[in-house]
């Protein structure tokens, strides 16, 4: 058995190399079929914490043999036993809990109770994987005299995953405990950037008793993606990642026949009218915007204020403020990132956007590392890229509006807007906002106090391409496919037989 992947040393923020990441194919370290490498940054400190396979299309194709391989066995075996594999895993993820928020920090910059979150969510994904069990049951009907309908969710066989550098450990588990449960074998592409994730994930799905080839990684970048659309073989895959991939990869593989579940990213909104908690609001508003350093799907970039709420206003920029970089807040997730964001807040000043929080030139802790200081755009208006366009990164947008009519009008017009978070003490303002966000095919979450009215809520949905849900039971349904067995008749008065 080949020996797992080292156990990694840090336990502060103080740098630590770690070991190669080669790719996982059938059970065993493999370096790339090229021999090349990347580099891995740790973004606090801008210094190369070790490096990553650079793969193509030969390593992917190796991959792929190795899950088709796996797959009979796999898909053989009961689901009862498949599903204790996941528990396994969830019992070596909580015994490695430190160790993994650790990694998670030092390879993608969260500050460590985000490090901590991005684990413990993903441990919350895979305990539904394990709720599949007793979920995944089909359906039968008596359709005539001895004859008898059966529905069963069968496997689709090699499935495969594209995964995102904002959490390492969470999404990949999104897609895997649904996916194996349900008897495929997979293959990841993790993104390159923060690979470890992955590399733990494969070392602990061995320890806990999962065959060689049933999960398979393989790093890279672009080609390597293309590569996994394109083969044959592969016959499902998720993406999260930016809205353009997203569209891309959704179009690519959907012309090959596979099934494709693409989520990208989004431009959330949060409206805020006149009687909204002050507190609460801005309180809530920081939290949204800047954690995981405003580098998750549904951070709240863009802020739509209804009327006079300079109050609010001021309150959010005093809180903003007193953010400490480091410790509040960690690094974004490279120089690149670093530049893009800077280009946005110097197109918006530019263009009359007035900036009340500057976070340009913030002073890094220890000296280095790619920081960017939290930001607050004021006066933006809905055509400015810093209205209407991802930002990923520490910036929150304020745009004004004179009515609640008008804020709904701006949220429904972005591209990239498709979620929305009300603040109010309202029932009857939050009803009305509800009602019109859901008219715009628009999510909704709703923020008050304490309700002064009885009013109900949506949730959020992501951009999507494609149909289901990867972390819940439709997520189930994706990567199975429904047969039907019309072959049951009574061969007695006693007794029946299912061919």
């Amino acid at each position: 058995m080949p020996s797992p992947a080292p156990p990694f040393p840090a336990r502060s923020h103080d740098f630590a190399p770690y070991a190669p990441c080669p790719n996982w194919i059938a059970g065993a370290w493999t370096p790339a079929a090229s021999g090349e490498t990347l580099p891995v940054y740790n973004p606090r400190h801008a210094e190369v914490m070790g490096h990553v396979a650079l793969s193509g299309a030969a390593d992917v194709a190796r991959a792929v043999a190795a899950a088709k391989a796996a797959f009979p066995a796999w898909r053989d075996t009961p689901l009862k036993e498949r599903v204790q594999v996941l528990f396994r895993l969830k019992a070596l993820m909580e015994r490695d809990l430190d160790e993994l928020a650790w990694l998670v920090s030092h390879e993608n910059g969260k500050v460590l109770p985000e490090a901590k979150g991005d684990v413990l969510k993903g441990i919350e994904c895979l305990e539904f994987g394990l709720s599949l069990e007793n979920m995944a049951q089909g359906e039968q009907l008596d359709v005539s005299r001895g004859i008898n309908c059966s529905t069963t969710h069968e496997p689709l066989g090699v499935c495969a995953g594209v995964v995102p550098f904002n959490f390492p450990v969470m999404v990949p588990l999104w897609m895997l405990p649904q996916a194996l449960a349900a008897g495929n074998t997979f293959v990841l592409k993790p993104s390159e950037v923060v690979p470890y994730g992955a590399l733990k994930l494969a070392s602990l799905l061995q320890e806990a008793g999962l065959p060689d080839g049933v999960f398979n990684t393989v790093n890279g970048s672009q080609p390597a993606v293309e590569a996994l659309v394109d083969h044959p073989d592969v016959k499902a895959m998720g993406f999260v990642g930016s809205t353009k991939v997203a569209k891309l990869l959704y179009a690519r593989g959907a012309a090959l026949g596979k099934r494709m579940l693409c989520l990208g990213g989004a431009k959330n909104h949060l409206l805020v009218v006149p009687d909204a908690d002050p507190e609460l609001t801005a309180t809530t508003v920081v939290a949204s915007a800047y954690g995981c350093a405003g580098q998750r799907c549904m951070a709240a970039s863009l802020m739509i204020a209804v009327g006079e709420i300079q109050p609010i206003i001021d309150q959010i920029a005093s809180i903003t403020r007193k953010l400490k970089l480091g410790e509040d807040m960690g690094p974004v997730i490279s120089s690149a990132a670093v530049d893009r964001i800077h280009r946005y807040i110097d197109g918006a000043e530019q263009l009359g956007a007035k900036v009340l929080v500057d976070g340009r030139r913030v002073a890094a802790p220890g000296g280095k590392g790619w920081w960017v200081g939290p930001t607050i755009l004021d006066h933006v208006r809905p055509e400015m890229p810093a209205g209407c366009e991802e930002i990923f990164g520490p910036v929150l947008s304020i745009i004004r509006a004179r009515s609640v009519d008008e804020a709904i009008a701006i949220e429904n017009a972005s591209p990239y807007g498709n979620a929305a978070s009300i603040f109010t003490s309202s029932g009857a303002v939050a009803r009305h906002c509800i009602e019109r966000f859901q008219a715009g095919m628009c999510g909704v979450n709703v923020g008050v106090p304490v309700p002064r009215e009885p009013f109900g809520f949506g949730g959020w949905n992501d951009s999507l391409f494609g149909q289901g849900d990867l972390t819940g039971y439709d997520g189930f349904r994706f990567w199975t496919r429904p047969r039907k067995l019309t072959s049951r008749w009574s061969l007695s008065k006693d007794a029946t037989w299912m061919s």
